[in-house]
């Protein structure tokens, strides 16, 4: 089987793998260069990129944090990147290496992850929601990405909600903004069993209830996996979001409804490569 790469452009870090036979057999790293010029990072990009494509390599695939024009391979406004307002990476990268090249913001590329290689291998419908400094929601539907016409399907974070809107209460807003809290010192405090900060999780699930009954109406999925640093808290908030649950109109709906935490510390490579995979 030829080699496919997938890229995940993190706000913080950019890693590069080479997928065959479903694992990553090579992977580098490095610091996005989130202060420099256009150019920099996108040299910073093509130089990591160099380092594991190959004769064999068939396509590249990346996952990034921003919007982006799908079909022309263009993306906007990428978080922690000030100068990448408007890129035709699409158009660069084929240019430099001769292979297709794929791209989908970071959300759509989990949900394919765990379509290909996780938990969604053998459901036909899922939703893979990330759990971090906002939310959000990779949608698969009939076993094929679905992203609506401006990736913007399954955005169910920016619902208003409250005062505000679902993610500011979803997501790690929900201890920094509106509880005034570390977000790690609460994990951390949970961990050791201390009751004011298990009550805190207890109260951010409720909320992820109310997130989960729109995402469930909307969507019906067969499972929900979740992701992002939020999740490794699942143990702790899983009570409270199932408690909200208790009362959704259509029984079956949750009787049948799988919920897992991701299981793959690499997924956001492995979806990006997906991306590949999902347009064959």
């Amino acid at each position: 089987m030829e080699n496919i790469l997938g890229v995940d452009l993190g706000a913080t870090q950019m890693r590069v793998g080479r997928i065959k036979n479903d694992n990553i057999d090579l992977m580098f790293s490095d610091k996005t260069p989130s202060d420099a010029s256009y150019d920099q990072v996108l040299n910073t990009l093509i130089h990591l990129l160099e380092k594991v494509f190959n004769n064999d390599t068939s396509a590249i695939g990346l996952g990034v944090p921003s919007v982006v024009d799908v079909k022309n391979g263009i993306i906007y406004d990428v978080i922690n990147i000030p100068s990448w307002k408007e890129v035709p990476l699409k158009h660069i990268l084929e240019k430099h290496f001769s292979v297709p090249v794929y791209i989908n913001n970071d959300a759509n590329c989990f949900a394919l992850g765990e379509k290909y290689f996780g938990y969604g291998k053998y459901y036909n419908h899922l939703a893979a929601v990330t759990l971090g400094s906002g939310v959000g929601t990779g949608l698969i539907l009939n076993s094929k990405l679905y992203a609506g016409r401006n990736t913007g399907a399954g955005e169910f974070g920016m619902i208003p909600y409250l005062d505000k809107y679902l993610e500011y209460y979803c997501s790690g807003q929900f201890f920094n903004l509106y509880k005034k809290m570390d977000g790690l010192a609460v994990y951390q405090l949970a961990k050791a069993g201390e009751a004011s900060a298990l009550n805190v999780y207890a109260e951010y699930g409720h909320h992820l209830g109310q997130f989960l009954k729109i995402l469930l109406l909307a969507i019906d999925p067969e499972i929900i996996i979740f992701g992002g640093s939020l999740s490794a808290a699942y143990p702790f908030f899983e009570n409270g979001m199932k408690n909200a649950l208790k009362d959704f109109p259509y029984p079956n709906t949750m009787s049948n409804l799988e919920i897992r935490v991701s299981a793959l510390a690499d997924i956001a490579v492995l979806g990006a490569a997906a991306l590949i995979l999902n347009e064959h």
